[in-house]
């Protein structure tokens, strides 16, 4: 017997076909009536900060009517899409498909909580950072958005506006792709030729196998296998769902899916191999051959396998946003697994403000700020098949910084 699960249920919700979520006390819905939504207040007195963090991430509209703007920057950046007369088709794209995205925001409640799950983490990251690095204290977060508000832009003007003299550039894309840090990475460059400052800076350029990532990707699996009935707690297929990529940069040497592969290993590793598993993609778009199998095909094929319980678990996203709460919660785990026959479907906690990816990721800031190295080797070398010159110019700004 299928329980039925609202589908208007305001941000995390878990979308199951066998039984529901008894939501986080501290969801964002009850949460976001105390976070402060201006990054540029977020730190209480009038200190000035050392050392500015500024995490990057794609940013998501934080209401409905926000949604044309983000779309039209999404589909003019060259550095994620390239497409012909793109000047032109992008307005026209974006204009297009401004309905159906927004109806789908309206049914995660309204917008995105991308910013505040941001903000949450930045105010309890630099906390103990301040701590941890007194010699590079004060800290202060700020967030960079590629197609939302704050934009990178505006956040590095915020920076240089607060007289941060150390900037760190942080990516919260923990695998690295071309499409997605690459592109954040562009727009610093691009801005800080077009006004210079004094601020150092360097680069958080990727982290996919960071110790505490893996620790705490694996605590939530734990958790949420124990969600399971107790009779198919073993029976439990776990699906990692990673954002796909188009093989035409896969092809280009981008290391997007290998750094994933690493993500997936380690946390199996951590988890001693419970369980059987796969590496699925998620949100393709277009006719183009991308990187698969698809987690929705994943979903149909296992269930006609008998493969009927199944835990899905984003493992390249670190917050909660419409790829999770909407792509998995209800397209894939409410609507699909219905329609499949699946008995059991289960989403993993995102890791949001979860103590321990806290601590975490205060542990990379903190050990980047030791390191003498403006950023790590990895990104110092361009994809084989890269023809981009933006990509080599940023490169040598980041390699050219003086940390110490």
């Amino acid at each position: 017997m299928f329980h039925h699960v609202c589908r208007h249920v305001p941000f995390r919700s878990l979308v199951s076909v066998g039984f529901c979520r008894v939501p986080r006390s501290t969801s964002p819905v009850v949460l976001s009536n105390v976070w402060r939504r201006n990054t540029c207040d977020q730190r209480s007195g009038d200190v000035k900060p050392k050392t500015g963090v500024l995490l990057l991430n794609l940013g998501g509209p934080e209401k409905v009517e926000d949604v044309h703007d983000f779309l039209l920057r999404l589909f003019s950046d060259r550095d994620l899409i390239q497409l012909p007369a793109q000047r032109i088709l992008a307005p026209r794209i974006a204009k297009r498909r401004t309905p159906k995205i927004a109806e789908k925001y309206e049914e995660i409640g309204g917008g995105s909580p991308l910013r505040k799950w941001t903000d949450r983490q930045g105010e309890l990251m630099v906390k103990l950072l301040d701590d941890m690095s007194p010699e590079t204290a004060p800290h202060k977060h700020y967030a960079g958005f590629r197609y939302a508000k704050p934009l990178t832009e505006e956040a590095i003007e915020q920076m240089e506006k607060d007289g941060v003299s150390r900037a760190v550039a942080f990516t919260q894309y923990p695998q690295y792709s071309c499409s997605t840090t690459g592109s954040s990475v562009n727009a610093i460059f691009r801005h800080v030729t077009k006004h210079p400052s004094s601020m150092r800076w360097s680069l958080i350029d990727r982290w996919p196998t960071h110790p505490g990532l893996i620790k705490t990707f694996a605590s939530l699996i734990r958790e949420e296998l124990g969600n399971f009935p107790k009779d198919r707690q073993d029976d439990v297929v776990i699906l990692f769902s990673a954002h796909s990529l188009p093989m035409k940069r896969v092809n280009r040497g981008d290391t997007y899916p290998l750094e994933v592969s690493a993500t997936v290993q380690r946390v199996m590793e951590e988890l001693q191999f419970s369980h059987p598993y796969r590496l699925v993609w998620q949100s393709k778009v277009g006719p183009l051959p991308w990187l698969g199998p698809q987690t929705e095909d994943a979903i149909k094929g296992l269930s006609k396998l008998g493969q009927k319980n199944l835990l899905l678990v984003p493992i390249a996203f670190t917050s909660d946003h419409i790829e999770t709460l909407h792509e998995l919660d209800i397209e894939y785990g409410h609507d699909l697994a219905k329609k499949c026959g699946i008995e059991n479907i289960r989403r993993c906690q995102s890791l949001n403000d979860h103590p321990a990816f806290i601590q975490a990721i205060a542990d990379i800031v903190c050990d980047h700020l030791k390191s003498p190295l403006p950023c790590s080797t990895q990104f110092l070398l361009r994809c084989p098949m890269c023809d981009s010159q933006v990509c080599a110019s940023s490169r040598d700004f980041f390699k050219s910084q003086i940390v110490t």
